[in-house]
């Protein structure tokens, strides 16, 4: 949850974050070895009231009213959050005697994502605006991540644009003539990069998140300069299209160990060896369709965003890229800004504002779609 000062409009965004607050699910669904959709919508249903109460103290707009509510509008919250097991008793509880602060539109993910989690999200956010009388706009999940950027101190955007958008649940890049012009001109064909990071920290008996596990024994292996034994394959490198294919790869990893590891247990410098193979396999798979996008679309700016971003040697490595393009721009959100955020949503959402000031008006009902694409606006 965030609250955002946000000015300058298209042409020159800036954004002032006045509160901000986050909680990690990863602790709670380390055993399960991933993501277990209803047990995330239920911590999205408990820790969601002391998020915004926690953002609003920071943002000093938590101010008690001595106002009351017309009893109608609590018996439409609960018919909002009816179906978000204890969420209303704790909507009411924080925030009946708490005064409207003064925002101008609440915005919220409606997908992609996990249905679940995202419903929950939307009933907080249309109750809020209820309860407050403010407007309620859509957000598409994977727009907050090109947006995160913006948030940086290197923040102009140059068009066109290309992005690469690289997380747990997606692969793909995206042409970006204009804000609210997207065209997927990419993306993976199974597994995206995230998934399969996690497959492959499996096998090698890693814990979840498997990226930064694979990241670490990575370094480790190029540190210590350990043999270079294990050999992969670079799926669709040649393929003549920019689409990704990660399954294939998976797969490689799996059939690898089973040849090689049958009479012996894999030690940690086996550990390291393949984690670097691996890591040296996705970066160049990653970099090859790049630069053959950056060729075809001629883009100034390339945004690199998403979860996975945060591994060290994509970073590296894109980063560098602005020494073999001259007029190239890399724009690379900060590790923080690399999760899952409400930021980036906020400054998506003001984007979309200035494109389509009408959308507050609309009062459309929110849909939570898991399955959402990244499209032109109109």
């Amino acid at each position: 949850v965030s609250i955002v000062d946000a000015e300058g409009g298209l042409t020159s965004p800036h954004f002032k974050i006045l509160g901000n607050a986050l909680f990690s699910q990863i602790e709670i669904h380390k055993e399960y070895g991933g993501v277990f959709p209803m047990l995330a919508k239920r911590e999205h249903s408990k820790r969601l009231p002391m998020l915004l109460e926690k953002t609003l103290k920071e943002a000093e707009m938590y101010e008690l009213s001595d106002t009351k509510n017309n009893p109608d509008i609590w018996m439409d919250i609960k018919n909002i959050l009816i179906k978000e097991d204890g969420l209303f008793e704790d909507f009411k509880k924080k925030f009946e005697n708490i005064g409207a602060p003064k925002i101008d539109v609440i915005s919220v993910t409606s997908g992609p994502g996990l249905e679940p989690a995202l419903w929950v999200g939307i009933s907080f956010a249309t109750a809020l605006g209820e309860l407050w009388g403010i407007p309620v706009v859509p957000a598409n999940h994977m727009e907050g991540h090109i947006a995160s950027v913006l948030m940086s101190e290197k923040r102009e955007i140059i068009f066109p644009a290309l992005a690469l958008l690289i997380s747990g649940g997606h692969t793909e890049i995206v042409k970006i003539e204009d804000w609210g012009k997207y065209e997927i001109i990419g993306e993976t064909l199974d597994d995206a990069v995230g998934e399969a990071f996690d497959k492959v920290a499996r096998m090698l008996y890693l814990p979840y998140p498997g990226g930064p596990e694979i990241s670490k024994l990575a370094q480790k292996a190029r540190q210590e300069n350990l043999p270079h034994i294990a050999k992969l394959p670079r799926p669709m490198i040649h393929s003549h299209n920019l689409n990704f294919s990660f399954s294939g790869l998976k797969t490689a990893v799996l059939y690898y160990i089973r040849d090689n590891f049958k009479d012996k247990v894999l030690s940690q410098d086996d550990k390291a060896d393949i984690a670097r193979e691996f890591e040296d396999c996705v970066v160049d798979i990653l970099t090859i369709k790049i630069k053959e996008a950056i060729d075809e679309t001629s883009a100034k700016t390339l945004i690199i965003a998403g979860g996975v971003i945060a591994n060290k040697k994509l970073r590296e490595t894109f980063t560098k890229m602005e020494e073999e393009y001259s007029e190239l721009k890399v724009l690379i959100p900060t590790n923080e800004l690399s999760t899952d955020n409400a930021l980036m949503i906020a400054c998506a959402s003001y984007i979309n504002i200035n494109l389509y000031p009408e959308i507050i008006k609309r009062r459309e009902k929110i849909i939570a779609k898991g399955n959402l694409r990244l499209k032109s606006l109109s």
